[in-house]
Formats: C-alpha cells, sequence, structure tokens
C-alpha cells in the first residue's frame, strides 16, 4: 500500500452506538492528513494511538499491516464504534484497548494523537508519553484547524526537545514532536488536580480531559443550589453523565442513607469521578460505572437521576445526547422517581421530558438555565 494509503475506505466507518446524522461523521481531514504524514512508521513496532474517533487512525494504520496497536480511546461508545468498524472491515485482533497509564505508551516508538481541545488533557497524554516511550519515539498529534491553538505547540515543546508544525491541508494540521525530555516530566502525579470549592465545600478532582476540570461549571452549580428539594425519601439515585462526579458526592454528602451510582462514558470522566468520592469520604456510598448512558442499569430500579446533558457532540451543536440519556433515565426510574435536569432554557427540553420520562415541573429558573422535575408515571 502505497504511504498516503489512498484506497482505505473511510467512508465505510460508522459512529455506532454514538449519535449518528448528516453533520456528524466517523473521519475527518485530520485523521487522513496524519495518516499520510505517519506514512509506513505505523506499520513498525510499538505503535500507539490516542483519541482515535471512531477506529480512522487505527485501522488505517492496521490496513498498512500494523498490529498489536495498543489504543486509548476516552469515549466508550469510540471504543465499539472502532470494533464493530474493525469487525465490518476484517481488521480485528490488530489492536488492544488501554487505559490512560504507563502500560499504553510503554515503549512506544509512534505515537498516533488527535489532539485534544483541553491542554491540561494534552498535557497528561504529553508527559505520560515523555516520561515512558522509548527515546526515539516521535508523536504525529492533528487537528483541525478551528480547533488547534498555539499554546499546544507550548504544550508539547514543555516535555519535547523538537516539535514542528506540517503545512495545512484540508484545514488540518499535524504536529510532529520528538526527543522526549523525561527529566521535565516532573509533574505527572499532578493528576488527578484536587480543589476545594468554596461554595459547596467539597474538593472536586479532575484528570485533564474531565469536562469543567476541577471548576464546577455554571449548570451544575444552579442545579445543585436547588437538589436539596429532590425526592427526599430517595434510597438510590443515579448521577448519569457525572463529569467529575460533583452532584454524586453533594448528593450523598448531604444524605447519609443514599446510594449513588456516578456514571460516564468518558475514562477520564469516571477516574475524576472516583477521586471526588475518595476526597469527600462518600466512596463507600458512591459507586462509579463507565457506561453508555445508563444501558448496565435495570429498569426501575433508581429513585432519583440527577442530570445535566451535554448538547455538542464534538465541535456541533447536537442535542441528540441529551434525548438519548431522557431515555434511558425514564427506564430506569422507579414508579414516581424523578429525573431532575439543569439544561439551557433556549433548548426547550420540557416536551421531550414530558414525552419520555412523565409529568414534568419548573423548579428554578434563571437567565441562562432551567431546573426541571420530571415524575416517572406509575
Amino acid at each position: 500500500m502505497s504511504p498516503a494509503a489512498p484506497d482505505f475506505p473511510y467512508e465505510r466507518l460508522g459512529r455506532w452506538p454514538d449519535v449518528e446524522a448528516p453533520n456528524l461523521f466517523a473521519s475527518d481531514a485530520a485523521d487522513r492528513l496524519l495518516a499520510d504524514l505517519a506514512g509506513e512508521a505505523v506499520a513498525a513496532p510499538g505503535l500507539v494511538v490516542i483519541g482515535d474517533g471512531y477506529g480512522a487512525l487505527t485501522l488505517a494504520a492496521a490496513a498498512r499491516g500494523a498490529h498489536d496497536i495498543r489504543v486509548h480511546q476516552d469515549a466508550l461508545t469510540g471504543e465499539r464504534a472502532l470494533d464493530a468498524n474493525a469487525a465490518a472491515l476484517d481488521l480485528g485482533g490488530t489492536f488492544e484497548h488501554r487505559p490512560l497509564d504507563e502500560s499504553l505508551v510503554r515503549g512506544a516508538r509512534t505515537v498516533l494523537l488527535r489532539l485534544p481541545r483541553s491542554l491540561d488533557a494534552l498535557a497528561e497524554i504529553a508527559t505520560l508519553i515523555a516520561e515512558h516511550a522509548h527515546p526515539d519515539v516521535t508523536v504525529y498529534a492533528s487537528g483541525m484547524l478551528k480547533h488547534m491553538t498555539t499554546a499546544m505547540n507550548g504544550v508539547l515543546a514543555e516535555v519535547f526537545g523538537s516539535v514542528e508544525a506540517s503545512l495545512a491541508r484540508q484545514k488540518a494540521r499535524v504536529l510532529t514532536a520528538r526527543e522526549p525530555h523525561p527529566a521535565a516530566a516532573t509533574v505527572l502525579d499532578r493528576w488527578p488536580e484536587r480543589t476545594l470549592d468554596a461554595d459547596t465545600g467539597l474538593w472536586v478532582c479532575a484528570h485533564g480531559a474531565a469536562f469543567a476540570g476541577t471548576a464546577v461549571d455554571i449548570g451544575t452549580r444552579f442545579l445543585l443550589g436547588v437538589l436539596g428539594q429532590a425526592v427526599p425519601e430517595a434510597r438510590t439515585a443515579i448521577d448519569l453523565g457525572c463529569g467529575t462526579g460533583v452532584l454524586a458526592s453533594a448528593l450523598a454528602a448531604g444524605r447519609p442513607g443514599l446510594h449513588v451510582i456516578a456514571t460516564d462514558q468518558s475514562a477520564a470522566a469516571v477516574a475524576s469521578a472516583s477521586a471526588t468520592a475518595a476526597a469527600n469520604h462518600v466512596a463507600d456510598r458512591v459507586t462509579v460505572v463507565r457506561d453508555d448512558g445508563l444501558r448496565s442499569q435495570p429498569d426501575a430500579s433508581a429513585d432519583l437521576v440527577v442530570l445535566n446533558p451535554p448538547f455538542h457532540i464534538g465541535g456541533a451543536v447536537h442535542t441528540g445526547i441529551a434525548h438519548r440519556l431522557f431515555a434511558d433515565a425514564g427506564r430506569v426510574l422507579a414508579p414516581e422517581g424523578e429525573l431532575w435536569t439543569v439544561w439551557n432554557s433556549h433548548l426547550g427540553y420540557r416536551a421531550a421530558l414530558e414525552r419520555t420520562v412523565g409529568p414534568t415541573r419548573q423548579i428554578a429558573r434563571n437567565a441562562k438555565f432551567t431546573v426541571t422535575a420530571s415524575r416517572k408515571r406509575g
């Protein structure tokens, strides 16, 4: 196969089980440019792929002859999409999923990286590579120009002696980093970071890729302000799409008799939520689960679900995830149980909540957000 691998069937890649829509794609120009610039280096032993959305990087490398590829994807749906796409292209068995730790990058000679938007996430990844990869490692890091900043070069330059930027192509660019300096990677134990939130008295812990980091985002803070009113007799609760686990830890800290399940599909969120529960001394009553929505939870098993749903998928504004999460909550709530949701008021979710879960009342509203409680029909 030629270095540019022009015949890899990117168009055959799907996003399932993630949301699919006409404006959402399983690969983009940054994936293709990265494969082209890495060339035959991907077929050499010691290939690691980080941040592959739906398998474009991993499977294009496998089609060139790469095998024993170590892959880390933060999103569980990304892992499942990669597996499904590999099966469809008869490329199964060429890779294995790994957590974001030393086992992922130990001895790696080539790393293909989709640049995360968070500089903290990039710093965590870059530091891990510099500390544990082979001294001759080359990191090819790609992104779409609209999501790239010069600060990313600086983050890489903190632990790599050489960082070069490619020419742009189809609004994508690749940064190539070499000459890792493990001695500079002295902040590896920085993650998860930890901050005490003065308003709530909660410790918030966050790995680099966790949404909002150690801050409490404004939607979650608004919901926290009224959560004391939620289903006072509840014995089981779920923090759906838990992020750093602030809602789960707040519920557990405020209600000693409550058991909380915190669930998120993000590996970084799950690790962060576990650390947050431990830091707030409620880990014995908060169970953290990496899950696609509430797929692993039984029907009618929770008295209360709390949710601050995302309204972006990647860079696209899309409410598909929120509607899936509403449906999951409706299934898992016990009769007369409640879903408490905070949402951007302009999204107008109330009708969908009424339809999917049950009667919905407004609890609070400010200039930007609305909090509603939806009761499961008995």
